[in-house]
């Protein structure tokens, strides 16, 4: 299985480099593009996310690939156990660290490859990446680190974009994404080229029952998924 192939790059250190500048661009306006662009339906996936990971108390969790920091935001306001971010794009981090302040919620951030955590086997409830997981560098290696830092027991959730099943809708969403989207995020971040990347990085990654195969094999257990909006986005869980 491979990971995220941004357009010239060849190996798996160029494409996580490229990927690391590209969201370094758009750090700054990153959260006013995607409320925009998704209507703000973005906060519900997250919130749906939140109340089928917390059903059950969790000690300690990682958001991997945590961006500005709203899904561990989400995390902490929901939950009293421990809740941490991370992220290899610094200025994700920064951007995250200021929202973190401004509300005052008790998470620790640190800078770390979702590939390479630097985190004890066996030392996480629950590990979350949230619109992050498409763009690693290699999928099965990430799914095998998140397993790796999952007590026994602890539960792993993908929330990623995906392809609608219904072949109409699809039709539309893909017009939306490759038409529009890149137009629109690009003026307002001011990088165009990240705004046809992600689309485009959508539709290269696998899509939700093929994810769930991988999930298997890379040793989780329980694996299950759920499309949401239609199937734009699907959310994945499997147990260690």
């Amino acid at each position: 299985m491979k990971g995220t192939t941004p357009p010239g790059m060849h190996t798996e250190r160029e494409a996580a480099a490229w990927v690391r500048g590209m969201f370094a661009r758009v750090a700054h306006r990153y959260d006013l593009a995607n409320h925009l662009l998704s209507f703000n339906i973005d906060r519900r996936w997250r919130a749906h996310a939140v109340r089928r990971l917390l059903k059950q108390e969790r000690e300690s969790a990682l958001d991997i690939c945590c961006g500005t920091g709203d899904l561990a935001l989400a995390l902490s306001q929901a939950s009293s156990g421990v809740v941490m971010g991370s992220d290899f794009c610094h200025p994700m981090l920064v951007a995250a660290r200021d929202k973190i302040a401004r509300r005052r919620a008790p998470i620790a951030l640190f800078e770390a490859d979702a590939l390479s955590l630097p985190l004890r086997d066996a030392s996480l409830d629950l590990i979350t990446v949230a619109f992050g997981f498409r763009n690693l560098a290699n999928y099965q290696a990430g799914l095998i680190e998140m397993r790796r830092v999952l007590r026994p027991g602890g539960m792993a959730a993908i929330l990623e974009f995906s392809r609608p099943p219904n072949p109409l809708f699809a039709a539309l969403y893909h017009f939306y994404s490759r038409r529009i989207l890149p137009w629109i995020g690009g003026a307002i971040s001011g990088s165009r080229d990240a705004y046809r990347y992600l689309p485009e990085s959508v539709g290269k990654f696998p899509e939700a029952p093929e994810l769930a195969d991988d999930m298997r094999r890379a040793g989780f257990a329980n694996v299950s998924f759920e499309y949401l909006t239609g199937g734009i986005v699907a959310l994945h869980l499997g147990e260690r």
